[in-house]
């Protein structure tokens, strides 16, 4: 009876932790296999950049014009939606200076 349990148990586990795990490491893995230049993608620090070439295990992302950086490939965490991507390439609104109460002075 308690085999019956810890097999179960066991099952159970399995279920909920390894198979999970298992469909977004194939995801994963098809995603990074349809990577073509043009896309644009972030990698799992945080860098938003487009794909200028695809080589075995390297991705040359454009991350500002005349600026290519050399990425692991498996470090791509997502291709970005097209519509999405527009927001990237606008440029950060000027905002105004704060003004001189917004600062607090400290003695030194």
């Amino acid at each position: 009876m308690q085999l019956l349990v810890l097999l179960v148990l066991f099952g159970v586990m399995y279920a909920i932790l390894i198979v999970p795990q298992q469909r977004r490491m194939k995801a994963h893995r098809e995603m990074l296999a349809r990577l073509r230049p043009g896309d644009v993608v972030v990698t799992s620090g945080g860098i938003h950049g487009a794909v200028a070439e695809v080589e075995d295990t390297v991705v040359w992302l454009e991350v500002a014009p005349d600026v290519e950086l050399k990425v692991n490939k498996e470090a791509v965490s997502a291709i970005v939606d097209p519509a999405d991507a527009d927001d990237l390439d606008e440029e950060p609104a000027d905002d105004e200076e704060p003004a001189d109460d917004e600062f607090e002075e400290t003695d030194a």
